[in-house]
């Protein structure tokens, strides 16, 4: 089966474009979603977080303090490399079972999974083809300080803290331009579904 990967910068369509697969029937999985589950109290990723960063980061009932800790993690690249040799690892575990689980299954000749630090996180190697979701930097900018309540600086840390899309570009297979709407953007996908059911057989 072709394994799928899909990345990108922060805010710039990932979620819609994987969703449109999924509504084509391929299916997907959200390694933002598995960072979150890979964190839950007293799971090995949780304990590894809190040995490293401290009590600080954690609310009065145990669960991590996303919103502090992100202050910390794109102020501080020390902190960030320390949290991301923890939870990588373990991301990349989880998507590797469910690749196998669909193999196992023989559901689906293929499988896309959203990684948004695919590059960073020197996970590329293990993909068939790529995909890489991009806009315009003043729409990437816009749009993270709305969805995430940001300031200006905000915002920039954490564009800061990824690579340059140009860098993504270049690796990748095939690239969705999310600068107009969205039916623009499904004919997009619609068109990579096609090529790829293609060269799946």
């Amino acid at each position: 089966m072709l394994r799928i990967a899909l990345t990108g910068g922060i805010a710039t369509g990932k979620t819609f474009v994987l969703k449109c697969f999924s509504d084509k029937g391929i299916p997907t999985i959200d390694a933002d979603r598995i960072a979150r589950e890979i964190v839950r109290p007293e799971l090995p990723a949780w304990k590894l977080i809190r040995s490293e960063f401290g009590s600080n980061f954690f609310t009065n009932n145990g669960e991590l303090d996303r919103k502090r800790l992100a202050e910390k993690i794109f102020t501080d690249d020390e902190a960030r490399t320390k949290l991301e040799a923890i939870t990588h690892p373990y991301v990349k575990i989880k998507i590797s079972e469910w690749f196998k689980g669909l193999e196992h299954g023989l559901t689906s000749k293929i499988g896309i999974a959203d990684i948004p630090l695919l590059f960073e996180a020197k996970l590329a190697e293990g993909f068939d083809k790529i995909i890489v979701t991009t806009c315009n930097p003043i729409t990437q900018l816009r749009r993270l300080m709305k969805r995430d309540n940001l300031s200006d600086t905000e915002a920039r840390d954490r564009l800061r803290a990824q690579l340059p899309t140009e860098s993504k570009e270049s690796q990748a297979d095939f690239i969705i331009k999310t600068n107009q709407n969205f039916k623009t953007t499904e004919r997009q996908v619609e068109k990579i579904l096609k090529n790829l059911k293609q060269s799946s057989g």
